[in-house]
């Protein structure tokens, strides 16, 4: 991140005022220099909002090393998932909770991307899984 302005800040916060004479002299601002005092105070507000808006902007879009460690990790928790599967038709023992959980991991994935071919992958494994669940379906009713 590169700091373009380093002036900003100090200008909307509260500035001391010099003690003339001896350190032991104490007054209170008058009532017209608090309403000045206040409105800069408010202008420098606003200026702050409009600023965390973009600092909480900026931490939702996320860091690219980031979002892939994520998007890596839905990828593996396919896998996973994928081979659990896998075993499982091998063994003729399938369950409809592995299929289901399969389909949640992709349906998450999908919200994720915009790889058109990822999405086509995608959906092919879906689909695998919507036939394998009516095939369990099937088996069950007969």
């Amino acid at each position: 991140m590169k700091v373009s302005s380093t002036g900003g800040v100090g200008a909307s916060g509260a500035s001391r005022a010099k003690a003339s004479g001896s350190g032991a002299s104490f007054s209170l601002p008058s009532v017209g220099a608090a309403s000045s005092a206040a409105g800069v105070v408010q202008a420098g507000g606003v200026a702050g909002l409009g600023s965390l808006d973009a600092l909480l902007a900026l931490q939702a879009m996320g860091d690219p090393l980031e979002r892939r460690k994520r998007a890596v990790r839905r990828a593996d928790g396919i896998l996973d998932i994928l081979g659990e599967v896998k075993l499982a038709l091998l063994d003729g023992d399938v369950s409809a909770a592995t299929l289901d959980r399969l389909t949640r991991a992709i349906r998450e994935q999908r919200d994720s991307t915009d790889d058109p071919r990822l999405e086509g992958v995608l959906n092919e494994i879906e689909t695998r899984a919507a036939v394998e669940k009516a095939k369990l379906e099937q088996a069950r009713r007969a």
